[in-house]
């Protein structure tokens, strides 16, 4: 009896912890701050560690980033030099923003904007309510009294004109 309890939360623990990794957004802007920066790179450069520092460096300076892509600036510059090694590996894109989020536990939890310009009630009713709660708090919008999911939506689609704005 006790054998079988036991196996049972083994298996819960290991389908949670799955499930919770198989985010789609998970690390998203991470992704894309170093395809980018490995885009823009030789590819004899991708393997020499200086390069790659300074290539983060340039990367982060520009003017044109996004406030989501210059936190990821801010969370990385401290650690260029154990994100470099990994890079120039030629690790993969989600597994090294994987292996940094280690040292740094807010660099997954950076995620772009839910688009919801063009999102019907209908759609946004098949989104969760922390989906709804986190639109919301992107836009700096609070819900006091919200209780249905319902009172969400409408909130969401009553702020619609706050979507564009991504600033932090």
């Amino acid at each position: 009896m006790k054998t079988s309890t036991i196996i049972s939360a083994a298996i819960m623990l290991a389908a949670s912890t799955v499930s919770a990794s198989n985010d789609p957004r998970e690390c998203e802007v991470c992704m894309k701050v170093m395809q980018e920066v490995r885009d823009g790179m030789d590819k004899a450069d991708q393997k020499d560690k200086p390069k790659i520092e300074k290539a983060l460096g340039e990367f982060c300076k520009r003017d044109t980033l996004s406030a989501r892509e210059r936190k990821i600036c801010y969370y990385i510059d401290p650690i260029k030099r154990d994100v470099a090694h990994p890079f120039s590996l030629g690790m993969p894109v989600d597994r090294l923003c994987k292996r940094i989020n280690k040292s740094n536990s807010e660099i997954c939890s950076v995620k772009f904007p839910v688009k919801t310009e063009k999102l019907e009630k209908k759609d946004l009713s098949k989104l969760r309510v922390k989906q709804l709660k986190s639109i919301l708090l992107d836009r700096g919008v609070e819900c006091k009294g919200c209780v249905e999911k319902e009172e969400f939506i409408q909130k969401v689609q009553d702020t619609e004109h706050l979507a564009g704005q991504d600033e932090f």
